[in-house]
């Protein structure tokens, strides 16, 4: 049994877009409300905060409805199909509002702007779900980490051919001096990458034929199947099933409270703590992705080899010991980055991105392997209104301790998450991709 990487890099693509919007939003948005709008920070903050709010209610929501769809063209695309257009639609008016609004500002744009805001996160909400769970509607359980290895290195791409259209459409010799910077161009950008990418899935991809194959392939392994028939037809997790599900979602949120303390705090914790301008701060982060991106496809091939378990507790491992010698490093430091200090902590940040790539690739696939197919959107959800808690969680309580404790517990902050993590994962007992089964074991070993 193998992966088919053709079929999946062209089922990526649908997450390829998702990712290079977000990069985008998450990018030009709080700059747009900042400085056209002259919104302050709390105001923006709440704002940008909104997007994961929304997805904790809307991702298990149209996850759950995607798994009950009947449509012609599958369970997923029509969700895909109608949710990108939407989107695009609606991206693509925020730049006209902003232009508007700073040659003739009125409180009336100010209120559409922030209206066609909300419209645009609720139209991602509506196919982020169904996005993610085609990849494991159509790939046999075993094979869902190598899978998901593809998929995210499919949105890394997203966003990196978002960050280099950017950084040349709108470099500093460009914008300087402008009064006004206009984002048009780049949102049309965006908007055709994501049409392009809804193209390739919609045309190359026959949801419901290989949705079919896979299910042909799971019936010839009940073994695989981890839920029961209570008799009324409807599938039931057993007990210790439902206690693995739960303590892998604890530990989901638990490691996303680590790692997006990094995301969100790392730019301002370097400035006020090393002196560190944004450029050199985000260049540290940049190297955790490279590092990330390079161990995707690693990651979940390791999974085959030793299990999703094991895989995920490595990177677990990796990324507290690189947070507990980045604490000594901040204590030992002396003021000033030599080259010595910025080649070590280049090195430290990598490991985190390896690590995160361990654990990233392999808790979804470790999630929805314990529900039956038919449930694949439902429990996709579950995984990201854990997921989407945590980073809604983290920016305030890190923040807070950073602000009333000091900014020495940035490092100690996000190690005792991840021992945390590492904790609760010894009392998941379910969803590996590396069980023993009861026949079909040479399908197990041939897979690469």
């Amino acid at each position: 049994m193998k992966l088919d990487t053709g079929k999946t890099v062209r089922i990526g693509f649908a997450f390829l877009s998702i990712c290079a919007f977000w990069q985008m939003y998450n990018g030009i948005v709080p700059l747009i409300l900042k400085t056209t709008f002259h919104m302050n920070e709390t105001i923006t903050g709440v704002i940008m905060a909104a997007d994961n709010v929304l997805g904790l209610f809307l991702l298990p929501l149209f996850g759950g409805i995607s798994d009950r769809c009947k449509n012609k063209m599958g369970r997923r695309k029509p969700f895909i199909l109608f949710g990108t257009i939407a989107a695009v639609i609606l991206m693509l008016l925020l730049p006209l509002i902003d232009n508007s609004y700073f040659e003739n500002p009125t409180i009336g744009k100010e209120i559409l702007f922030v209206a066609i805001l909300g419209a645009l996160l609720v139209a991602m909400g509506t196919y982020r779900s169904p996005a993610v769970a085609l990849m494991p509607d159509v790939t046999p359980k075993p094979l869902r980490s190598q899978g998901n290895a593809i998929i995210n290195l499919m949105g890394a791409i997203g966003g990196i051919l978002y960050l280099l259209i950017s950084s040349v459409l709108y470099s500093k010799s460009r914008t300087e001096g402008l009064e006004h910077v206009n984002y048009f161009l780049l949102f049309l950008i965006v908007a055709g990458i994501m049409l392009a990418a809804l193209c390739i899935v919609m045309i190359t991809v026959d949801e419901r034929k290989l949705s079919d194959e896979v299910a042909k392939i799971e019936a010839e392994h009940p073994e695989w199947d981890l839920t029961e028939d209570d008799g009324s037809g409807n599938a039931e997790l057993p007990k210790d099933v439902k206690k693995s599900l739960a303590f892998v979602l604890i530990s989901v949120a638990l490691w996303f409270i680590a790692y997006n303390a990094l995301e969100t705090w790392f730019t301002t914790f370097a400035n006020v703590e090393w002196g560190l301008p944004l450029g050199s701060a985000n260049l540290f982060l940049t190297i955790a992705t490279g590092g990330a991106i390079l161990t995707y496809v690693p990651s979940g091939a390791l999974a085959a080899k030793i299990g999703r378990k094991k895989t995920i507790l490595l990177g677990v491992v990796m990324m507290a010991a690189c947070f507990v010698a980045s604490f000594i490093f901040y204590l030992s430091f002396s003021g000033t980055f030599t080259t010595g200090d910025t080649i070590l902590f280049y090195v430290l940040l990598f490991i985190v991105g390896m690590g995160w790539a361990f654990i990233n690739v392999n808790s979804l696939p470790m999630v929805i392997e314990m529900c039956k197919g038919s449930d694949v959107g439902k429990f996709t959800g579950y995984y990201y209104t854990f997921s989407m808690s945590a980073q809604i969680v983290t920016p305030i309580l890190c923040g807070a301790l950073l602000r009333y404790v000091g900014y020495w517990v940035f490092f100690p902050y996000a190690c005792v998450f991840m021992v945390l993590a590492f904790l609760t994962m010894q009392f998941v007992k379910h969803g590996d991709g590396n069980v023993k089964v009861k026949k079909g074991l040479a399908a197990f070993e041939e897979m690469d």
